[in-house]
């Protein structure tokens, strides 16, 4: 029996991330197979407007699928995140984007 071998997408975001960025993430993220687990890593990003923070909220609890990890956020886009109802602690700890299930 052949082993499985996890597949994994580092993407790396920077300048300024809103609603128009956050829907280029979310159609990169759909045409993914599901088998693979994909960083997003907002280190380099110096702007974050809600609004894509809240486009890419969606995009998360549409995927339904603990396969995706943030890294790189601040303060205020966890709070917002967790408000939307995406944990990035539950996503990266694989149990889920809702918080309401962690």
């Amino acid at each position: 029996m052949a082993a499985e071998v996890e597949r994994s997408l580092v993407i790396e975001l920077e300048g300024n991330f809103d609603g128009r960025s956050a829907r280029d993430v979310r159609g990169r993220l759909a045409a993914l197979p599901r088998d693979v687990r994909v960083v997003l890593d907002f280190s380099r990003v110096r702007e974050f407007a809600d609004a894509g923070v809240a486009v890419m909220a969606q995009a998360l609890e549409e995927l339904g699928s603990p396969r995706v990890v943030m890294r790189g956020l601040r303060q205020h886009q966890h709070r917002l995140f967790r408000y939307l109802g995406v944990d990035p602690e539950a996503l990266a700890a694989g149990v889920g984007s809702s918080a309401a299930g962690a």
